[in-house]
């Protein structure tokens, strides 16, 4: 392998770094530091051009190459490949007119949302600013604004990419129907993106935020939540968290977006009102560049071990099973309320999402003895509540693959549109469709 690698160095002109290069341990690092990634090099390409390069130099070779902006959904399994960080080709283009954005690989959704909001308008964000636009995207993607707009990956209309070849295209459905298919949410097998094009969104008015309480008043926040989503209108989004962090008493909030008017806003979240004094109440007017405020997720790299389900229904007995006992050694619990434009019909390898809820369990793996019970209340909680079975790509962890995600006939799809465009297997995902 260091035979094959000894001049990457003059084939690219951004940083490669080899193993016992001073930074390359912090390099190859994920962004779960759960994760252990073993690369034989990491290339932080300058552009376009620079991943060219590296594609044709590995394909010559025999190596493979395998994208990742900062390190999201990494799972260990690399197989020997290139890492390949995408996060200098940043440009952001936005057209208020066309409603239509130009990302490079490497932008964060919040750098999208903070550029489109003075036009009022925005890009299909997920509860992270952090996260690559395009990363998001070739996963599928579940946004706050997906119950109104479907999947981040519906909104993308062109893909800029670099072939198994080693050359730039651009790809739509006009030009390569079968590939631009198998992008929009099969994953990142198939082509290095180096930039996309999307559709934007009209948001001129947006309410939301969290509304936390004391997990004594649970079953009454679960049952107002089971209330509105039964009801609610496809600008409305509500996600229920059951929530214990370290050093404090366990939790359960509401977050909410509601694209609209303020007062309308309120009179659907009015179930809320009626409940016990809240903890906080942090709902308001805010901007689509705010959104991140909302989960406060960590922008930092740390540990963590979760599970992603897809839930047929919330019942009685499956309300009651959520509230059963204490979610520790779990962090969180999440239920996102789906429905709306993603149940509908989407071209995309996931297809429409018929189950009306996501299931999200998160804990922080320690040590060996606590990533151990916390991969055993996940698998009790997702035994004993109503999941379909089928995951959203985009929720998929280590040990779990595509066949995970995929109906049997997107899958074989899949793989023929692998096997057909990339077919020495250059590149490899997070989550390849052949594995």
């Amino acid at each position: 392998m260091i035979d094959k690698l000894s001049d990457l160095r003059t084939q690219v002109r951004g940083r490669v770094l080899l193993p016992g290069d001073g930074g390359f341990d912090q390099a190859r690092r994920p962004w779960n530091l759960a994760v252990e990634q073993s690369v034989p090099a990491v290339v932080e390409a300058a552009d376009a051009a620079d991943v060219a390069a590296l594609v044709r130099f590995a394909r010559t070779r025999g190596l493979t190459v395998s994208v990742q902006p900062n390190g999201h959904g990494a799972t260990g399994d690399l197989d020997g490949a290139i890492l390949l960080r995408t996060r200098r080709l940043d440009a952001l283009e936005i057209d208020p007119d066309a409603r239509r954005a130009r990302v490079g690989a490497g932008l964060p959704s919040g750098r999208l949302q903070a550029a489109a909001a003075p036009y009022g308008l925005t890009g299909l964000p997920g509860s992270s600013p952090v996260v690559s636009v395009t990363g998001v995207a070739l996963g599928g993607g579940l946004s706050w604004f997906g119950r109104a707009h479907g999947w981040v990956a519906d909104s993308v209309t062109a893909f800029d990419i670099v072939d198994a070849e080693g050359r730039e295209r651009r790809v739509t459905a006009g030009t390569d129907p079968d590939l631009f298919w198998a992008m929009r949410g099969g994953g990142g097998d198939f082509a290095i993106v180096t930039a996309a094009e999307l559709s934007l969104h009209r948001a001129p008015d947006l309410y939301g935020g969290r509304i936390l309480w004391r997990i004594e008043h649970g079953e009454a926040v679960l049952e107002a939540y089971r209330q509105i989503t039964a009801t609610a209108p496809d600008e409305l989004t509500l996600w229920l968290d059951l929530l214990h962090f370290p050093g404090s008493d366990p939790m359960i909030a509401v977050d909410a977006t509601h694209l609209g008017a303020a007062a309308e806003a309120r009179a659907l979240l009015s179930p809320l009102d009626r409940l016990p004094r809240p903890l906080a109440d942090g709902r308001r007017t805010m901007t689509v560049a705010e959104l991140g405020t909302i989960t406060a997720e960590p922008t930092d790299p740390g540990a963590g071990s979760s599970r992603g389900e897809l839930l047929t229904g919330l019942d009685d007995t499956a309300a009651k099973t959520l509230l059963a006992g204490p979610i520790a050694p779990l962090m969180s619990v999440q239920l996102r309320h789906l429905g709306g434009a993603f149940a509908r019909p989407s071209d995309s390898p996931h297809g429409p999402l018929t189950e009306p809820y996501a299931l999200y369990l998160f804990g922080v793996p320690a040590d060996p003895a606590t990533a151990e019970a916390v991969t055993a209340r996940q698998r009790e909680l997702a035994c004993a509540l109503p999941v379909s079975g089928r995951k959203p790509f985009t929720f998929l962890g280590p040990g779990e693959t595509a066949a995970d995600a995929f109906a049997p006939a997107a899958l074989d799809r899949l793989r023929d549109v692998k096997r057909r465009h990339d077919p020495h297997g250059t590149f490899r995902s997070n989550f390849p469709v052949l594995g």
